[in-house]
């Protein structure tokens, strides 16, 4: 069994182990990272022989540790990362390199339709239908998009989203509101097979899926990083939130979406958006602009600059092909953006 896993921020730790009788035999941990002294390699190797199978990542990393020769030092790697790696060979996950990715980057659409495309493509990514796709979004009109259990009155003031022409919509994924404009965020989702993110715990594949994007804005001269549980930051502040919804039907697929803020009317959000000083105050904050940092300042970039440049980032990382909503899943999408995501009852359906 190999198992493969690119530490957020670090480095590459491959692992190739057999699991015989339910233990884990002729494990071999290897990788592009940095460890001192030499022989720490061979005792993270013996603490992981004869260990049982089913030992959870926890379990795995207790026993890395505890045969560290004293003074071990490990640069981009950790006991952590490497049980990761360990679990993710039992698991059989796949890699981003196995796979065709395809890149749909289509003209403005409305707020519904967005939210009925994502739920359309990682439906067809779990069926096998689709490959794994990186969906950029173009916005029709202003929007905020609140989470799957949000209370829809505690998020939104109406009154300010009317006065601003705001869409409000609902989309399948948890976590908090996003405030959108056309030409002031970027929007992308990524809809993959399950697969890609077996053995990782759920905050740890959030860390996995924007692990490129974090190389992308490095490229552009951002310094940023995960912090969890779904945030992008730098040191100018946070840049992006990201949501998850895992869908099991098929062979299971991840819906993985962020929103990055490039020129956000900080204003008009808070007008709109009614945002408790509790929420602010966990974020070490007591402004909710300082929350939002546009990429614009810290890039100098135009916005359809900086979607090339992350498009191109993904390309040479794992390969990106061209591609197009299929009539078949527009119908569908469609469908839905008229039956769910504009209806009441499931914009509201938490109060």
């Amino acid at each position: 069994m190999h198992g493969e896993y690119k530490i957020p921020g670090g480095k590459l730790v491959v692992v190739d182990l057999d699991d015989r009788d339910g233990v884990l035999r002729d494990v071999r941990v290897a990788g592009d990272f940095f460890l001192e002294p030499d022989e720490a390699l061979a005792a993270i190797d013996g603490a992981l022989e004869g260990a049982p199978s089913d030992t959870d990542a926890a379990g795995l990393t207790a026993r890395i540790e505890a045969a560290l020769p004293e003074g071990t030092a490990m640069y981009g790697v950790t006991a952590e990362g490497i049980a990761v790696a360990v679990r993710r060979a039992l698991a059989q996950a796949t890699d981003w390199s196995d796979y065709d990715w395809q890149l749909i980057h289509e003209p403005p659409q409305s707020p519904a339709l967005h939210m009925a495309l994502d739920q359309v493509l990682t439906e067809e990514v779990a069926a096998g239908r689709r490959a794994p796709t990186l969906r950029v979004w173009e916005w029709g009109a202003p929007a905020v998009i609140i989470g799957s259990f949000q209370s829809l009155r505690n998020e939104v003031d109406p009154e300010g989203a009317a006065r601003h022409g705001v869409t409000v919509v609902r989309r399948i994924s948890g976590g908090g509101a996003m405030f959108v404009e056309a030409e002031n965020t970027i929007t992308y989702s990524l809809s993959v097979p399950a697969s890609l993110v077996s053995g990782l715990s759920f905050a740890d594949s959030y860390a996995y899926l924007d692990d490129w994007v974090l190389g992308a804005l490095g490229d552009m001269g951002i310094k940023a990083w995960y912090m969890p549980l779904n945030d992008i930051a730098s040191k100018e502040g946070k840049i992006a939130g990201a949501a998850q919804k895992r869908l099991t039907s098929g062979d299971g697929a991840v819906l993985h979406h962020v929103t990055m803020s490039y020129d956000i009317d900080a204003e008009k959000m808070l007008d709109v958006l009614r945002i408790g000083k509790e929420k602010m105050s966990d974020k070490g904050t007591r402004s909710a602009k300082k929350r939002v940092d546009p990429l614009r300042r810290q890039t100098g970039l135009p916005r359809a600059d900086v979607i090339d440049r992350m498009i191109t980032s993904f390309r040479t990382r794992y390969g990106l092909s061209e591609g197009h909503v299929t009539p078949q899943e527009m119908a569908r999408a469609e469908e839905l953006a008229l039956t769910k995501f504009s209806s009441e009852e499931w914009t509201a359906r938490v109060p």
